[in-house]
């Protein structure tokens, strides 16, 4: 009974359109007066709540347990955090997707000065970082093809902001698994930035280092550190998903904006 239940939930995992009854139970396998009976109790326990057409979406109580969640991921990144800092005395931080833009979680400052151009909470185009570029290069196709379809903020004279060169270096990130940038966000910094993967292989989130300009001429000497690092969260943070390292806000409202869509095509 336990693993009807979570089959239901699993349906919302990795779409979070609402769904009929009955297309519940077409995606589980579940008989249909089974999955009335199950979805009434998720219903009850407001794990499930339905729309205003009568169709079904992960509830409120369940973005409440995945605050708890959540925090306890950014509690393991952050000693973490901390000793890739103290490996490389720059500034470091953890860094996830929001739509077209990067969300800073996390940042440990270094004693270089480097120019600010982001803060904790902070946001900035995936296409300018190199946090976003790592995300947006190990992303689905129809991410990176939404991405690029829209016209490209210009942070500096050398942000790239051509569709087709941008795709050309994303398929270059890809391949050696790292992205750097050199004055794209603001004149004066050089950033490189690693992926972090979770359990299915998806990429949730990315850590980054961030160094003046004059220092960023070999940035992939940091890459050791910053690898090992990157393993080592994936392997501390176990079975969490990494999208809850999102403030518990956040991943309502963009679950909320999800469930407006019919989810991603294909």
């Amino acid at each position: 009974m336990t693993g009807r239940v979570l089959s239901i939930l699993a349906v919302f995992e990795e779409n979070l359109s609402p769904r009929s009854l009955t297309e519940i139970s077409d995606e589980t396998g579940i008989p249909l007066s089974t999955a009335h009976r199950l979805v009434g109790e998720l219903e009850a326990w407001d794990a499930l709540q339905r729309d205003g057409h009568g169709r079904y979406q992960i509830g409120l109580r369940l973005w409440e347990l995945g605050m708890h969640a959540g925090r306890q991921v950014r509690d393991i990144a952050r000693p973490l955090l901390q000793d890739l800092y103290s490996l490389t005395q720059e500034t470091v931080h953890l860094a996830v997707r929001e739509g077209r833009d990067v969300l800073y979680i996390d940042r440990v400052y270094g004693t270089r000065r480097v120019p600010q151009a982001s803060r904790v909470g902070g946001r900035l185009p995936l296409h300018a970082t190199a946090v976003g570029k790592v995300i947006l290069a190990f992303e689905g196709e129809w991410v990176r093809d939404a991405v690029l379809a829209q016209p490209l903020e210009s942070r500096t004279a050398r942000t790239r902001v051509d569709p087709a060169v941008l795709a050309r270096e994303l398929v270059t990130v890809r391949e050696r698994g790292y992205a750097v940038t050199l004055d794209e966000v603001r004149v004066g910094s050089a950033s490189i930035a690693v992926p972090l993967f979770g359990r299915d292989g998806a990429v949730g989130a990315a850590v980054g280092l961030v160094t003046t300009s004059e220092n960023g001429v070999n940035l992939e000497r940091y890459l050791p550190a910053m690898r090992g690092i990157a393993r080592r969260i994936e392997s501390s943070v176990g079975a969490f998903p990494l999208a809850s390292l999102r403030p518990a806000k956040r991943r309502a409202e963009v679950a909320s904006a999800e469930q407006k869509t019919t989810g991603p095509p294909g």
